[in-house]
């Protein structure tokens, strides 16, 4: 179910789209649903801002219905009826709670079968239940459920019952829907709410039955700015805990901000104020040093990367160096053994194998050979005003100090590059290109001024 606003988020976002772990609420619960049935028999119900949350969940590849008016979560399946008609059986998942596991929803489906039940609702132990329904069970030890009581209905002994129900069900398609109609919304709100259909199946004589989820922290929802935070750290200490116990060495997991499709291979260290984003790869035996952002990014085996360093859709060659305060932008491919070192910018840039740009220089729209040597303060000037030109340095190149290179140009096979010079035509290989004014020395110059300035 996906339908909701979201009120007290007070955002102009669908409630179930907002991020904790590196993804939409909704994309959590159907990424759980989907290891547990194929996405042709996974359905979202949206309704608030539904072409929104269609267009973000589409990559999914799971099915859509339309809630247009949100009656509550009991019309939410009414408007479901034509789609899950083909069924025999349902599960109930809340898309604001993304913390639910796959594990779970399986021992759900597996008990309501088992029990031969028309509805089969997740509850859980909490603490403080306070502001949730109250599972009433038939005997303490019984499976069956006698009712529901909501917090506001509850009498004082009731309040103190600790078994919640979390609003996950499976239901019986044939028992679902020849009662639905049943329910009612003589409630404060004039909602039809599925909670209810626990009394109405009772009514009618099915069996209602609560499955009890040993974490109780993976049946709560995101509902405030605060408690997604709360499901945020959760999800992002949960996933340093994995990269542990999978032999990566994380240093101070609580201050690193790890995605949940990120991988890392073993022997890896991850340092203290790490972000880790999107599909980021990183292979064995690296070590991501403080401060770093990395997003969507791939560095192979024994990359080094040091402090302050951002990257985005970047590529690493193994036994790289790369920082510290450099910037990889889209479509950089830093070769193996290369090294870009610090306030070095690059984008849509290769750099060859064993090649360096150590300090102070932008590559943009660069193809860079095997070992060539970038000097501190080169740039290639690839933007003319309308268009990108591309610059090409074939290997061997050593381009000197405060360089300037206006595409699009190419530098030859080992050639050189005079410092402080301007180039903007090609160089042929094995030359030396030098373009810059001629030195001139004016000798006693400087003496000169100064007396004149005394008289």
């Amino acid at each position: 179910m996906a339908a909701g606003k979201g009120t007290r988020l007070k955002s102009q976002i669908p409630k179930v789209l907002h991020e904790v772990g590196g993804k939409p609420l909704l994309e959590h619960v159907i990424r759980a649903a989907l290891r547990i049935v194929p996405a042709k028999d996974v359905y979202a119900i949206v309704g608030h801002e539904a072409d929104r949350v269609r267009a973000g969940m589409q990559h999914t590849g799971v099915n859509f219905v339309l809630q247009p008016e949100q009656r509550g979560t009991g019309h939410a399946l009414m408007m479901a009826r034509e789609a899950l008609a083909g069924y025999d059986h349902v599960i109930v998942l809340s898309g604001d709670a993304p913390l639910i596991t796959p594990e779970t929803i399986g021992r759900l489906r597996n008990f309501h079968l088992e029990e031969q039940a028309s509805m089969t609702l997740l509850s859980a132990d909490l603490p403080n239940p306070t502001g949730y329904g109250r599972v009433l069970r038939k005997t303490p030890r019984s499976a069956e459920v006698r009712a529901i009581v909501e917090e506001k209905a509850a009498n004082s002994a009731q309040k103190k019952i600790r078994e919640i129900n979390s609003g996950f069900y499976a239901f019986a398609v044939k028992d679902l829907y020849g009662n639905i109609g049943k329910l009612s919304t003589t409630n404060a709100h004039g909602e039809y709410y599925l909670t209810d259909m626990a009394e109405v199946l009772r009514k009618a004589r099915q069996r209602v039955v609560a499955f009890k989820t040993a974490d109780a922290g993976e049946v709560l929802g995101g509902n405030t700015r605060a408690e997604l935070a709360d499901i945020d750290e959760k999800m992002r200490l949960a996933k340093c805990r994995q990269l542990m116990a999978d032999g990566v060495t994380v240093f101070y997991p609580a201050t690193c901000v790890i995605d949940a499709d990120v991988e890392v291979a073993p022997d890896t260290v991850i340092e203290p104020y790490v972000q880790l984003l999107g599909k980021t790869r990183i292979g064995s035996a690296c070590r991501v040093r403080s401060y770093c952002v990395i997003r969507d990014s791939e560095i192979e085996d024994g990359v080094m990367v040091l402090p302050g360093c951002v990257m985005d859709e970047a590529r690493i060659g193994a036994g790289a160096i790369v920082g510290p305060y450099s910037r990889l932008r889209p479509g950089s491919e830093i070769g193996e053994g290369a090294h870009v070192g610090n306030f070095v910018e690059t984008k849509k840039t290769k750099l060859g194998k064993g090649s360096k740009a150590n300090h102070l220089t932008y590559l943009g729209d660069a193809e860079i050979g095997a070992g060539v040597n970038i000097g501190a303060g080169t740039i290639t000037c690839n933007y003319d005003g309308v268009h990108k030109h591309k610059t090409v340095i074939e290997d061997g190149v050593f381009v000197g100090s405060d360089s300037t290179l206006v595409a699009p140009i190419r530098v030859g096979k080992g050639a050189y590059v005079g410092a402080a010079s301007c180039l903007t035509d090609d160089v042929p290989a094995d030359s030396l290109a030098i373009a810059r004014a001629r030195q001139m020395v004016k000798e006693g110059w400087a003496g000169e001024k100064r007396a004149a300035r005394k008289k």
